[in-house]
């Protein structure tokens, strides 16, 4: 039983560490700060092709983030990094491999696509 709060403990421990480091490579906006500047930089969806063939954001591509330690060179680094997922937490882990990668221009919908009440594409 011991071990159980041990390994619980280190779960929650990770997590809160994880969050905090997220937060402090990627900025985090609401839809109409993400609307204001996304436009002028590089839209990411990072959901898997079957999600964003089911409506996406117009104009962002889709690298998924099951792909993107292989396709990460296809987002400038000198160019800010507008990602969004479902809810935000692939966003996150793509922020983490981004910033390990070099980028620092990186910002994340606020509550994903999910929440997104603005203009979608549905299909390619």
């Amino acid at each position: 039983m011991e071990w159980i709060l041990i390994i619980l403990g280190a779960v929650i421990v990770y997590s809160v560490v994880i969050y905090f480091y997220q937060r402090r490579i990627m900025k985090t906006l609401s839809e109409e700060e993400f609307k204001a500047g996304y436009r002028k930089a590089q839209l990411i969806d990072v959901r898997e092709p079957n999600e964003f063939e089911g409506g996406h954001i117009l104009g962002a591509r889709n690298i998924p983030l099951s792909q993107l330690r292989h396709r990460y060179k296809e987002i400038r680094p000198d160019k800010p990094v507008y990602l969004y997922c479902q809810n935000s937490v692939r966003s996150g882990r793509a922020a983490q491999l981004l910033k390990r990668k070099g980028y620092n221009d990186i910002y994340n919908l606020k509550g994903g696509f999910k929440k997104w009440t603005g203009k979608i594409k549905v299909g390619k």
